[in-house]
């Protein structure tokens, strides 16, 4: 079979993939099911990003700008774009938006098809989103996940583009930030990605702050550190069990503050409370143990994929948030890992797969029993959320052995910062 057709195939499934699960957002039309029976999984963009756009247009104040906001300043524009169509159609919109940002990466990511690995990691990333449902397009993660890839594949010979899409996906949602602390712990044109990234930030500001917006601008940290413990968020699982054991002092309750499920119970509040510096001080570990393997001269090649997991999955572990869009922060390392190390990503690919399934399971079908702390349903979010422990460990074991053997050589163009590889030439060594 050809380079031509392989790829041929990877598009019709990736066409086919996203039909199906925007056709899920929009309530199966012509079914009878409809939005409501599914869970709203399209809910967050018709009932949350288009009123704010709505306001900002009818003269009642823009997020982020006149008033605190839970998003940095730059989710605007995804926001403001899905109402070119109007808004009768902004979840069409939205829709058709994530699919081109998607579909750009993909083809950035399978280049001129001969590679196969730039293959196996786009059939991962198309199973990837199917295992994980329609969230996986629904909410604003789906715009920064195409952004972040993009940056990856790019950042090891043009680092000004990779450092400049990875500020801009930061800007519109933070998890990218951890991808560019792996790049300035392990790449060795970390300053070239530094600079970029702190001139687009600076840009992003300035804008911000012309607009009237400078008081507001860091607003959506503020906004994110007062909150409590989201139900799906791994800390809050304790209390999830307390619930359907049917103990009085723990519960499930929604929040109209934040506009999302949470948990009471003993100590809650000072569970919340020690959540933010404790995911400080796990990033910080985690990004120490990434600066040991390079200062004991781990090779980028190695280093780099599993430690942008490690810095990913640890934001997921510790964040007392935990929405099931958060599995999308997996798939830009896990794709950079399989087109650097092939066959050697095998375990963490196969691990993020069953995570986005058993989310799925809980996701928008069956909310509502685990809205009622049921015990099935808390079983399976259990069950996810060890199995982030699980890829933890992966990954800082990788991290901490990266320097053990010699580095084998990148696939081509998407090899590591530094060196230089012909194109279309692959990397044969196993794990």
């Amino acid at each position: 079979m050809s380079a031509v057709n392989r790829s041929i195939g990877v598009w019709g499934a990736f066409v086919a993939v996203h039909f199906l699960l925007g056709w899920i957002c929009l309530g199966m039309p012509g079914t009878g099911i409809g939005e409501l029976a599914l869970g709203l999984p399209l809910g967050d963009v018709t009932l949350v990003y288009r009123p704010w756009v709505l306001q900002a247009l009818g003269d009642d104040g823009v997020p982020g700008l006149s008033e605190p906001w839970v998003y940095p300043i730059a989710a605007l524009l995804p926001l403001f774009a899905a109402m070119v169509a109007g808004p009768d159609n902004y979840g069409v919109t939205w829709l058709v938006l994530v699919a081109l940002l998607s579909a750009m990466a993909l083809a950035v990511l399978l280049g001129r098809g001969t590679s196969p690995r730039r293959r196996a990691s786009a059939w991962w990333w198309i199973a990837f989103t199917a295992a994980l449902g329609p969230i996986a397009v629904a909410r604003i993660d789906a715009i920064t996940v195409p952004l972040a890839i993009v940056a990856l594949l790019l950042v090891a010979q043009h680092p000004r583009i990779g450092g400049t899409l990875l500020a801009l996906a930061t800007w519109i949602k933070v998890w990218p930030a951890a991808l560019i602390g792996g790049l300035l712990l392990a790449s060795t044109r970390r300053w070239t990605v530094c600079v970029a990234g702190v001139v687009t930030s600076v840009v992003l500001a300035a804008v911000a702050m012309g607009a009237g917006g400078g008081a507001h601008l860091l607003s959506f940290v503020t906004e994110q550190t007062g909150r409590g413990l989201q139900i799906e968020a791994p800390v809050a699982t304790p209390y999830l069990w307390l619930a359907a054991a049917g103990v009085e002092s723990s519960s499930i309750y929604y929040s109209t503050d934040i506009l999302t499920f949470q948990v009471a119970g003993p100590n809650v509040d000072t569970v919340a409370a020690i959540m933010t510096p404790l995911l400080a001080l796990a990033v910080t570990a985690t990004a120490l143990i990434g600066a040991r393997a390079v200062r004991l001269g781990a090779p980028v090649v190695r280093v780099l994929p599993p430690l942008l997991l490690a810095l990913v999955v640890t934001l997921q572990l510790f964040h007392k948030v935990g929405s099931p869009q958060f599995l999308t922060w997996l798939i830009a390392p896990i794709v950079l890992g399989i087109v650097w190390r092939g066959r050697g990503y095998t375990v963490p690919a196969a691990i993020a797969l069953g995570l986005a399934a058993l989310t799925h399971l809980v996701y928008p079908y069956l909310y509502f029993r685990l809205l009622a702390a049921d015990p099935v349903l808390v079983a399976v979010l259990t069950a996810r959320n060890l199995g982030y422990v699980v890829l933890l460990g992966w990954a800082l074991h990788a991290v901490l052995t990266a320097h053990r053997r010699p580095a084998a050589l990148g696939s081509d163009s998407s090899s590591p910062s530094g060196v230089t590889m012909a194109p279309g030439t692959e990397q044969h060594t196993e794990e």
